[in-house]
């Protein structure tokens, strides 16, 4: 019943009249009079999950960059034919409706808001400016919703900044400082959301593991230091779990209506090569019967040749994330493990690598409904699976990216970084051989903030879709 009255309410308007004289006419006896720490919180989850695990930030940019999905028709955001007009939709709803919504929470008085609410959303703020910065490069920070044209931090100074607000945060949550409602991914249990906290911290301290080794190891110590720790099982995994129509997962709407997403060649045949059993998982099976086996769709067709590919002759991504109640995996279990795994490969904290890089896979197989200790045993003991302490990168960076399936965004980050796996810009694509590094910047900040834009790219480089980020640059 919460969950349903969340919903309903999640975007309760305070309403004012235009002259002292009409209050009461324009008065809505069923609207809220001011904004409750619960709605925000619900609005919150519901909208950065919808932006996370959406098309234009999802399946319509990352997922195809990094070659998890392809399109098999109107297929110009897979040959990166697109405009800084494409990737607008992260930026607004992170900063205009998140941030915003966010920073009201952060801003209560104790009265309407206790120190765990404010945790919960210092700790989401935070994930939102990571997702920003690891799409754009260097973004406003520390004037966000302080000025009407603020300055661009650089990443390297937004990374750092949000390794302090998540120790803020860690320092807000606790289970003796108040009940918190209107949480739909954790109800309320301030354990998990202390455990994502660090899990989000060590995401960073190899975020910034290349350009910035000692502090890296710090923040990978820090974290996993911390009495609450990381994430333990799959039960800690940060996800939102869809309901019915019309708050359906997001790709489950557009599949109602729309044909035009395949599963992408380059994963099904890593995945066939590897003969994963999360392949009927990630995938369907065509729908002509006589093709009877996984078939992907190349990557950076023309249109023409991406029609010919043969509509009942490929196959569609897996029902597993197309049915309405899919959940929006934001943090994986299996991705703290993998991220322990590189942790320990790099010296930055103790344990056994190859152990933590073998937990991981078998969570990442966990979590898609593959149990069988055999399955994942035979798996395991490939040679080509085996982990490779002399290139943890290319062992890390392979099972990470296929684990990371349908999370566009942070699969395109850690690719990026790490390297891995070697991909091959489609035949069609239109950056001379390349794959994007990053999203354009809005077009309304060269006409809203152009100041504080052109400073930007004079210290990061030009706004183009290849320019390398600060994290990414090697």
């Amino acid at each position: 019943m919460l969950k349903k009255i969340a919903y309903i309410t999640l975007f309760a308007l305070t309403l004012t009249s235009c002259s002292d004289t009409l209050d009461d006419i324009n008065k809505n006896p069923n609207a809220t009079e001011t904004p409750l720490a619960p709605y925000l919180l619900t609005g919150s989850l519901k909208q950065g999950a919808d932006l996370y695990w959406g098309d234009a930030n999802n399946f319509n940019s990352s997922l195809l960059f990094v070659q998890h999905w392809a399109k098999i028709q109107y297929t110009e955001p897979d040959r990166y034919d697109v405009s800084n007009t494409s990737f607008t939709s992260l930026w607004n709803t992170g900063y205009a409706t998140l941030i915003t919504d966010l920073n009201t929470i952060l801003n209560f008085p104790e009265a309407q808001a206790n120190s765990n609410y404010k945790g919960i959303a210092l700790t989401l703020r935070s994930w939102t400016f990571l997702l920003l910065t690891d799409a754009y490069g260097n973004i406003p920070y520390k004037e966000a919703g302080k000025k009407v044209t603020p300055a661009y931090d650089s990443q390297k100074d937004v990374y750092t900044g949000l390794l302090e607000d998540l120790k803020q945060a860690q320092s807000l949550l606790g289970t003796t400082n108040g009940a918190v409602t209107g949480d739909l991914v954790y109800k309320g249990d301030i354990t998990k959301w202390k455990k994502l906290v660090n899990s989000l911290r060590l995401r960073i301290a190899l975020r910034i593991s290349d350009k910035e080794p000692e502090l890296a190891k710090q923040a990978a110590i820090d974290a996993t230091s911390d009495a609450a720790g990381v994430f333990t099982s799959n039960n800690d995994t940060f996800k939102f779990t869809y309901i019915s129509s019309p708050q359906q997962n997001p790709a489950s709407a557009w599949f109602e209506t729309r044909d035009d997403f395949r599963i992408s060649k380059t994963m099904v045949d890593k995945l066939t090569e590897l003969s994963d059993p999360r392949l009927p998982v990630y995938a369907q099976l065509p729908s002509d019967a006589s093709v009877g086996k996984y078939v992907g769709g190349g990557n950076g067709l023309s249109n023409s040749d991406a029609n010919s590919q043969g509509f009942a002759k490929t196959s569609k991504p897996g029902t597993y994330f197309l049915t309405s109640t899919s959940p929006a995996v934001i943090v994986s279990y299996s991705e703290t493990l993998f991220n322990l795994a590189e942790a320990a490969a790099r010296g930055f904290i103790s344990g056994d690598a190859e152990q933590l890089y073998k937990s991981a896979i078998t969570a990442s197989f966990n979590q898609f409904g593959v149990t069988d200790a055999a399955v994942i045993s035979n798996y395991l003991n490939q040679a080509s699976v085996q982990y490779d302490a002399s290139n943890y990168a290319k062992s890390i960076g392979t099972q990470k990216w296929i684990a990371f399936y349908g999370q566009g965004l942070d699969a395109f980050t850690e690719w990026r970084r790490l390297d891995y796996p070697v991909l091959t810009a489609g035949p069609a694509t239109v950056l001379d051989g390349k794959i994007p590094s990053r999203f354009f910047y809005p077009g309304t900040e060269q006409s809203l903030n152009g100041t504080s834009y052109q400073a930007a790219i004079t210290a990061q480089g030009k706004d183009l879709l290849t320019t390398k980020l600060w994290f990414d640059a090697k």
